[in-house]
Order: structure tokens, then sequence, then C-alpha cells
């Protein structure tokens, strides 16, 4: 029997005045995996995010974080959770430190090692006021609140907006780190590039629907190779093999995606005469428009 999810989402709705903003999405989230929550504004990204924090209650359908109902045992889960919201708010007469050390107090947390050693890491002069902190500090001190205590589930709501790219290299090591421990994580974000290069599993949300849930890898290999070619007789027809689709045929250039075996494709293009020939990496930028603009629903 495999091990219950650490989040599980079944049939969740969420509507605004008769408008959905969640609309009958399930998914589940296994422990040590590190998940991109992935969608354009509006999709209904947050709105997932704050019905699994227990902030709203969903219209129709269940949500469970640790396998409790997200709003009956909200207390219970939060004690388990490091939780960054989409929008920042502190209080702008309390340093950092002041700060790190009020949230520490609320969640019994004596220890505030790991907060140090995470300013640290991301570069955070604890000793300014948080109304004098730019942006990027706001994000990097809420970013430690989250994180201090080591929780058993990191929920992120878009964590990078406001980083420099340093920074965000460094969240990135640390949210490994997290997931080497053990540790599990939701990481929301618009960005496919950053969910590729930091997720392993990924749910893709488009107008409050799930229309992907599979892994980076999967994903991948349903983008498949972009292929382009010419014949050596600009005459000739080649007879086209089912896992490549030729989507253009300008000046004797035939341009087309591959979505199969990369050594099949090597040998059909070995018994081809060529005189011209480029094989690419899998498009994934293609496929997630695709996905944005509805043109790829499943």
């Amino acid at each position: 029997m495999s091990p219950s999810p650490i989040i599980d989402v079944r049939q969740l709705s969420k509507s605004y005045n008769g408008t959905p903003a969640v609309d009958a999405t399930s998914w589940s989230l296994a422990a040590g995996r590190l998940m991109g929550f992935l969608g354009p504004n509006g999709a209904g990204k947050s709105t997932t995010i704050r019905i699994l924090m227990g902030f709203m209650r969903p219209t129709r359908g269940n949500a469970t974080v640790f396998g409790l109902d997200t709003w009956h045992h909200a207390t219970e889960i939060h004690a388990r959770v490091g939780y960054l919201p989409g929008e920042v708010r502190l209080y702008k007469n309390l340093t950092g430190q002041q700060t790190i050390d009020f949230v520490a107090r609320a969640r019994r947390l004596r220890d505030t090692t790991e907060a140090a050693r995470l300013a640290d890491v991301l570069d955070l002069d604890l000793t300014k006021r948080a109304g004098k902190y730019s942006s990027g500090m706001r994000q990097k001190l809420a970013l430690i609140l989250a994180m201090m205590h080591q929780p058993e589930l990191l929920i992120l709501d878009e964590p990078t907006s406001a980083l420099d790219p340093l920074m965000q290299q460094a969240l990135y090591a640390e949210l490994r780190r997290t997931v080497a421990d053990g540790r599990t994580v939701l990481f929301s974000s618009h960005t496919l590039a950053e969910v590729q290069a930091l997720c392993e599993d990924v749910i893709i949300l488009r107008q409050g629907h799930v229309v992907a849930s599979t892994t980076i890898e999967k994903l991948r290999e349903d983008a498949g190779q972009t292929v382009t070619f010419a014949l050596s007789d600009d005459h000739a027809k080649p007879d086209i093999p089912d896992e490549l689709t030729i989507t253009s045929d300008r000046n004797s250039q035939l341009h087309g995606q591959w979505r199969g075996n990369v050594n099949d494709l090597l040998r059909w293009l070995a018994s081809q005469d060529l005189r011209d020939v480029r094989v690419e990496p899998p498009n994934l930028e293609d496929l997630f428009l695709a996905y944005y603009d509805g043109s790829n629903d499943r």
C-alpha cells in the first residue's frame, strides 16, 4: 500500500458570486517531493493555496493536508506547515530580528539558529526595520519566517517574484535541501523556466481547471524533439513516420516535432538523403503556452 499523500485535493471547487475560481480540481502531492504549481495569473493557484491553508472554505469538494480537513483542522495543519503568501505584509516598526523573535514566540520556537542561517544565505540585514526594507528584502524575511521552523510542508505562493537572480538560485538550493531532508514543497509560479529547473512534478492550472498533472520528465517527452531538415533532392517526397508531425514546409526545408524514441528518429534521418538537418531539445515553452491558451487540453 502506497503512503497517504501530504496534500490530497478531490473535486475541489470555489466560486465567487457564481463565478468559479477553482472548478472540480483533483490532484495530490506525495511526501518528499517538490511540485511546481503552475499557471497564469488568475488560474486559481492562490485560491487553492488559501483553501489548503484553511483561510477559505471550498464551495464543493474536499482538500486535506496530512490527512486533515483543511477547513476543520487549520490550526493543527498550520503547526506543521511553512507558508509564504502571494502578498507579504509585515509590521513596519519591527526590525527583521524583532519580527523573527515575535513569530518564533508565537510558534513556541526557542531556537532561531535556522533563521540566522537563512538570513546569511539570503544576505538580509536583520537590524533594519521592515518599513525600510525594499520589496526584495521583505520577500527574504517572509521566506525566513516560513522556513525557519523547518516544517514538514512548505507552501510557497510566487516566492521568487521580488528576488534577484542570485537570490533565486540561493532559494532553489534551500528548497532542494529541504526535499533532500525528506520534507515536501509546493511551489507556485507562473514561470515555466524556474519550475523546469527546480521541480520534479508539476500541476498546470488554467481558468480553475487542472489541464496537466505530470512530471517534468513526462512534460519533456510530450514536447518532443524539434526537427528541421532539407533533402538533397528538393522535389523528393519522403515517407514521413507517424512520430513526426510536419508543421511547416518552406523553401524545401521541413520543420516538425518528433514524439517518440530519439534513436528511431536518428535511424530514420540516416536513411534519408539530406543536405541539412538540425535536431533541437524539447521546446517546453511552446507546450506550456499551448496549455495556457487551451489548445492542449486533455
